[in-house]
């Protein structure tokens, strides 16, 4: 399934149930695990858990099975595996406390990391 397919997939089943704050970070140049991550907030456990139901559903609907589902009823936080995108659904508390926004965003890209690298070694070089 198309990536944007996808994506409109995932965000129609939290916009459904009235996910709130949704966030997307475009994550493809800083790991090779997923490309896209959907953050959203729900106001409850249960809502949590519905939302990341919500979305498991649509994905089987449209013929996709979730690579996995971790967390379930009563958590804080469930994170649903699409492949090309990983669902994140936290409660506002645990959302301020894992901060997923700032952390990926903290991170060097592979391009800025690979450039570093080069740097270290040709002053490395230079010294010898």
């Amino acid at each position: 399934m198309h990536i944007d397919t996808l994506k409109s997939l995932a965000l129609d089943a939290l916009e459904d149930l009235k996910a709130r704050d949704i966030t997307q970070l475009d994550v493809s140049s800083l790991t090779e695990v997923t490309d896209l991550m959907l953050i959203a907030s729900g106001t409850s456990t249960r809502h949590v858990a519905a939302l990341a139901q919500n979305v498991v559903e649509k994905a089987k609907a449209a013929g996709l099975a979730p690579r996995g589902v971790e967390g379930g009823d009563n958590a804080d936080w469930v994170l649903v595996d699409l492949g090309d995108i990983v669902v994140h659904v936290m409660m506002p508390e645990a959302r301020v406390l894992y901060d997923l926004e700032r952390l990926w965003a903290d991170l060097p890209s592979d391009a800025s990391m690979a450039d570093e690298a080069r740097a270290l070694f040709e002053e490395r070089a230079t010294m010898s």
